[in-house]
Formats: C-alpha cells, sequence, structure tokens
C-alpha cells in the first residue's frame, strides 16, 4: 500500500479509516508507519446521519472545509484510498 500511496504525493486524497473517521487533504509524504496529509477536512461520521459516500461526493462539489493544518494517520488502519478525482456520482 505504501508504493501506491507514494504516487499520490502532491495530489488530494481520500483516505477511509476501519473507524468512522475520513480524510481528505493534500498527501505530503508516507513514511513506515503513517500517511501525512496537508489542509485536512478530519470527518467524523458518526457526527453526521451522510453515509460516507454522500459526504465525500459534496466535498467533491463544493470543495474541501479543512479544518486541520496537518495530520498523521497511522498505516494499520487505513482501509483504502483514492483521488478526489476519481469521486463519481451516485
Amino acid at each position: 500500500m505504501k508504493k501506491e500511496l507514494k504516487e499520490f504525493i502532491k495530489k488530494t486524497v481520500v483516505i477511509d479509516t476501519q473507524s468512522s473517521m475520513i480524510y481528505v487533504g493534500v498527501l505530503e509524504k508516507v513514511t513506515d508507519n503513517c500517511v501525512v496529509l496537508s489542509d485536512v477536512d478530519v470527518h467524523d461520521n458518526t457526527d453526521t446521519s451522510t453515509s460516507k459516500e454522500r459526504y465525500i461526493f459534496e466535498t467533491k462539489t463544493t470543495g474541501i472545509k479543512s479544518n486541520r493544518n496537518l495530520v498523521y494517520i497511522k498505516l494499520d488502519v487505513v482501509v483504502s484510498f483514492s483521488l478526489l478525482d476519481d469521486i463519481k456520482k451516485f
């Protein structure tokens, strides 16, 4: 997964985790243990009735609502990742 993530350096990514947390931001770095994002929207899906999929689609449509300058995410909690540009309307 580290190798594939590194291909997205300096691009806006969506990172889904094992928890209710989802992250949207610019991928800055991938280390042995974590992913580093900048200008990040950290979203706890338990705070809303909107599904993760709908939230990400709305983010793509309206823009990222950054609430953190920098975030470190442990690689062992990452379930999936994609470019924000790859999100499709459903």
